[in-house]
């Protein structure tokens, strides 16, 4: 492979996670300005980049070929554009230089950051799936990076959860928003072929599912913080055993790409990358112009939500682009 090393996301299906991949790419690209790491777009959509990311590189796929949902993620092997190459969910923003990351996952032919979970569910009963599979444990991570260094360890492990897919439902495991979930399949494969996770410090990637009390983020000024209060804080993740975090990918899992703190970010982005202005010129106007209507407006739903909820009950939630 011509690259030594890359960074490569999908936007695939849905023209909403192309807009993500440009913002991703702009975050990537604000810290890597001299850097040899390469940007990739993995895409079926049509879509052009806009002029201020001419060095990101899009590879061009046919509609469908990637598979629908979370499929894509179990090709890595064939889509890996260089020899070490980090995936990253387009819904991430990147607040630091990655290559302190590259470094941390050198020699791992498939690795992601996380922990190893032996019993309780975890889309499926944990302890039987082991037991069907005659492994002691499974590798516990978030979906939203895994890294490759493609060969044939990397090929075997992608070729088995690939293989696992088509037997999803039958081995017993919870389809995550009615697709079969990456993560599971990945996890049975990686301990399959004795491959591991590097633990989780909360310095590579975090996301406000697994730290609901606080979310700052600033690419701009290489900010993150996220934070996961102790019980018995209602908001207390057990799963997750840090309390406080700064990781330099942000993942905005979920709807959190709809919240004003993405939004702001991805604005501020713009700004600077394609309108060409000053840094701290766009964190003020987006402060001004935005952000502080947005989290007044929140602090206000935090307020009455109590009162809402009591006397018309939860409201349905909407359905997620």
């Amino acid at each position: 492979m011509a690259n030594e090393r890359a960074v490569l996301t999908l936007a695939a299906g849905n023209p909403v996670y192309w807009q993500m991949a440009i913002n991703l790419a702009r975050s990537f690209l604000w810290w890597h300005k001299q850097s040899d790491i390469r940007f990739y777009i993995v895409t079926d959509l049509p879509d052009e980049l806009p002029k201020d990311l001419s060095g990101i590189e899009i590879v061009r796929m046919p509609p469908d070929k990637l598979g629908r949902g979370f499929s894509a993620k179990l090709r890595l092997d064939e889509l890996s554009p260089a020899s070490k190459t980090l995936f990253v969910d387009a819904d991430c923003l990147v607040v630091g230089n990655l290559e302190s990351v590259f470094a941390r996952f050198a020699g791992r032919p498939v690795s992601v950051v996380g922990g190893s979970i032996s019993s309780g569910d975890w889309f499926g009963d944990v302890g039987s799936i082991c037991s069907r599979f005659g492994v002691t444990a499974l590798p516990k991570f978030n979906g939203g990076i895994y890294y490759l260094e493609p060969g044939l360890l990397a090929s075997q492990a992608c070729k088995r959860a690939r293989e696992l897919e088509q037997h999803y439902d039958e081995l017993g495991l919870k389809r995550l928003r009615g697709r079969p979930n990456d993560e599971l399949l990945m996890a049975i494969s990686m301990s399959l072929h004795g491959l591991e996770a590097i633990p989780d410090d909360g310095t590579i990637m975090s996301e406000p599912l697994s730290c609901p009390a606080e979310l700052e983020v600033s690419v701009l000024r290489g900010r993150s913080r996220l934070v996961n209060p102790p019980a018995p804080d209602r908001r207390h993740r057990s799963w997750n055993t840090l309390q406080v975090v700064h990781p330099v990918i942000v993942h905005f899992l979920g709807d959190y790409t709809s919240g004003w703190r993405y939004r702001a970010e991805a604005r501020k982005l713009q700004l600077v990358m394609e309108q060409g202005w000053p840094a701290g010129l766009a964190e003020v106007f987006v402060a001004v112009a935005f952000s502080a209507g947005q989290q007044a407006i929140e602090t206000s739903k935090n307020l009455a939500r109590p009162l809402y909820h009591a006397t018309f009950g939860p409201k349905k939630i909407a359905k997620s682009p």
